[in-house]
């Protein structure tokens, strides 16, 4: 007989975001068109309410036999994963209208994928975990193609769907050679699984797979290309949701699958963190496509992150919280900025378009400049604190040389982060932007606010000591 209780504390998000996107289907298939302007505002309201339900039920739980598994670790990501995914949403009609592409089927595939995050969160074996990763992985296909009438757009979705499909393939392949040497897919079973060679080279198949789902080095070629292909809604998605679940999945695999055998997993994912950090350092320095920089900008925060996982669950699972969770959000309001670049009827992605944007639109400036120094990782702002207890993380584990590349990387992006600074404070006045949403502008002020000055003045709440530490807590030790 099935336990209600337990199912509801461990899945009552996924539950609800099923339901929902089957009523969404029916809805939509019966009103048709008509449902397109309300199913953003339902979209919207459907993923806060699987976010409210997250903190609820904080404290997780396990159900269906051990299949799903969730602590205070998942579902801390959930709550911040869900409301991320609910902005995305929420600012992507305006976008969608003007270019003659908003349908109902949007947001059902933002439901859709954050279902997919959801399950792959609460994933306690082997199983679960790819299907959570293939529901995340098909909705986000399609999403990069929503435009189809753009040649850009239709590159973007293959391209990812071609690579996706590549790496899903390395990942289940490394999850039959853990299977097959050591006889089980759950993940309780799976803790000493690094101590058989064959295992290990299933780990290490696994790790590619899953580095290509957070775009780490070198499995990073995607991501340049689908961000700059895709809608910017879109983006604006893939960047801050299913990035910070994907490295928090990431993560939870290497500390609860092979966290007892650290020694044969932790000099490759700090090679990997050091390719990232290097690739995405320099790779956006020749940038003039505003999406291209934010995603090699994505690559190297990506890198900084891996170094919290490198450092080990002990030292580094509430540094990943900490750093990912300010990081997220800050990117969401940079792309959000970037839905804010319209002119003449059209979007504009060059950076040279934010010329003389201080001297325009000055609030839009401000928040677009608070926004790039957090996530260039300088003081005062939240994103410098993040990266500090990544710093610290490192350095304790004595990852010294990764620490170092870490700071010298931060150091090399400065080049584009500051060169945005300067074409928004000191270049010529461009046309000025057409009038966005007010969502849009609204949703950049907001983030610069959380990025900028409440995580500021409130790290410790977030940070070492605070509720980062209390979700990392829920980790087995």
């Amino acid at each position: 007989m099935l336990d209600t209780q337990s199912i509801l504390q461990a899945l009552a998000p996924e539950l609800w975001l099923a339901a929902s996107g089957l009523i969404l289907v029916l809805v939509g298939a019966i009103v048709g068109e008509r449902f397109n302007s309300l199913s953003y505002k339902v979209g919207a309201l459907v993923l806060f309410g699987a976010a409210v339900l997250s903190a609820i039920h904080l404290q997780g739980g396990e159900a269906f036999n051990g299949l799903v598994k969730t602590t205070t670790f998942t579902n801390f990501t959930k709550v911040i994963s869900f409301t991320l995914a609910g902005v995305a949403v929420f600012v992507s009609e305006g976008f969608l209208k003007r270019h003659g592409i908003s349908r109902y089927e949007y947001p059902l595939l933002m439901v859709l994928g954050s279902l997919g995050m959801g399950i792959t969160l609460s994933s306690n074996d082997l199983m679960t975990l790819y299907m959570g990763i293939e529901t995340l992985s098909l909705s986000s296909y399609v999403l990069a193609a929503f435009h189809r009438d753009s040649a850009r757009s239709s590159e973007a979705g293959l391209k990812y769907f071609v690579l996706g499909a590549l790496a899903s393939g390395m990942l289940l392949y490394g999850a039959s050679l853990v299977y097959g040497f050591t006889g089980t897919t759950s993940f309780d079973g799976l803790t000493l699984a690094g101590e058989s060679v064959g295992a290990m080279f299933g780990m290490v198949l696994m790790i590619v797979g899953l580095a290509f789902k957070i775009s780490a080095a070198p499995m990073h070629v995607w991501t340049p290309d689908v961000y700059e292909g895709a809608p910017t809604p879109v983006v604006a998605f893939f960047a801050s949701a299913p990035k910070f679940a994907s490295l928090v999945v990431f993560a939870n695999v290497m500390f609860t699958l092979f966290g007892s055998v650290i020694h044969q997993w932790q000099l490759i994912v700090a090679i990997v963190a050091g390719l990232s950090m290097i690739v995405g350092s320099l790779g956006g320095l020749t940038q003039t496509n505003i999406k291209r920089l934010l995603a090699y900008s994505s690559i190297a925060n990506v890198g900084y992150a891996l170094v919290a996982v490198a450092a080990g669950q002990a030292l580094g699972a509430a540094a990943l919280l900490t750093f990912s969770t300010i990081y997220v959000v800050s990117s969401l309001g940079l792309f959000a900025g970037v839905l804010a670049m319209r002119r003449r009827g059209g979007m504009v992605e060059s950076i040279q378009e934010l010329g003389g944007l201080a001297r325009r639109q000055p609030v839009f400036a401000i928040a677009m400049t608070v926004l790039v120094l957090s996530v260039a990782g300088l003081p005062p702002f939240g994103g410098f604190f993040g990266k500090y207890e990544v710093l610290r993380a490192g350095v304790d584990a004595d990852l010294v040389p990764l620490a170092i590349v870490l700071v010298i990387a931060s150091v090399v992006s400065l080049g584009y982060y500051l060169r945005l600074l300067k074409v928004m404070w000191f270049d010529e006045p461009k046309e000025a932007f057409e009038r966005v949403d007010v969502s849009v502008l609204g949703t950049v002020i907001a983030c610069a606010v959380v990025a900028g000055v409440v995580f500021m003045i409130f790290i410790g709440e977030l940070g070492t000591g605070g509720w980062a530490s209390y979700a990392a807590a829920g980790l087995a030790p």
